[in-house]
């Protein structure tokens, strides 16, 4: 059970430092786009959409005007994070298909569960995500999925991520896919990235949920 501990804590402390490194760069070969993953454009309206779903929710959680100017000034950052999410979630992805590694509803109920009991029900999980993470209640099963196929991956490669069996997994879905990011959001470097810019919730409040689950 201890090797599941670290593993878990490293894993979210690795994931958390794979945020892109912002450089001065970048490439102009598909205008119009955020960005283009695997030959596919995330446009700049599906960006906005989704930073649209999280100021809806803050507004929502935080009525008072006061309140959401607060949340609105923490997340200062947030379509560039949003973008580098969008980029990760489609990277990581790529690398547990890659494993050949699969994630079933069940998995995601499991660990949504888990997260639920700890945080006070199903209300406290979403706000808790959302004022941490900045991932509205509408995207937190999408969230939990791509956690739980982190674990995998690294369980998969009988490794700790961090490590550089896990990073070469990445690395190599992140060729495979040839990102490209709109020059104004910087470039794409899983490799050298060692900037956290983006608050990604993988798996630092998950470990604690599960380690209390297998005691």
């Amino acid at each position: 059970m201890h090797r599941r501990r670290r593993t878990a804590l490293v894993l979210s402390a690795a994931l958390l430092a794979a945020a892109p490194l912002l450089t001065a760069c970048g490439s102009d070969a598909h205008p119009g786009a955020a960005a283009v993953v695997g030959g596919q454009r995330i446009t700049f309206g599906q960006l906005q959409s989704r930073v649209s779903e999280v100021r809806e929710a803050q507004r929502a959680a935080v009525p008072d005007e006061a309140q959401y100017q607060q949340a609105v000034a923490s997340t200062g950052t947030l379509t560039r994070d949003t973008l580098h999410q969008m980029v990760l979630d489609r990277v990581l992805d790529r690398a547990a298909r890659n494993a050949g590694l699969t994630v079933s509803r069940s998995e995601v109920q499991q660990l949504r569960t888990g997260l639920e009991q700890q945080a006070g029900g199903a209300k406290a999980l979403e706000d808790t995500w959302l004022q941490r993470y900045g991932v509205p209640p509408q995207r937190l099963d999408d969230n939990l999925r791509l956690q739980v196929k982190a674990q995998k991956l690294a369980t998969h490669l009988h490794t700790d991520a961090g490590q550089p069996a896990f990073w070469k997994a990445l690395s190599e879905a992140s060729a495979d896919l040839h990102v490209d990011l709109n020059p104004r959001y910087g470039t794409w470097d899983v490799e050298k990235s060692t900037l956290v810019n983006a608050k990604t919730p993988w798996l630092r409040d998950v470990s604690a949920s599960q380690n209390q689950q297998s005691t």
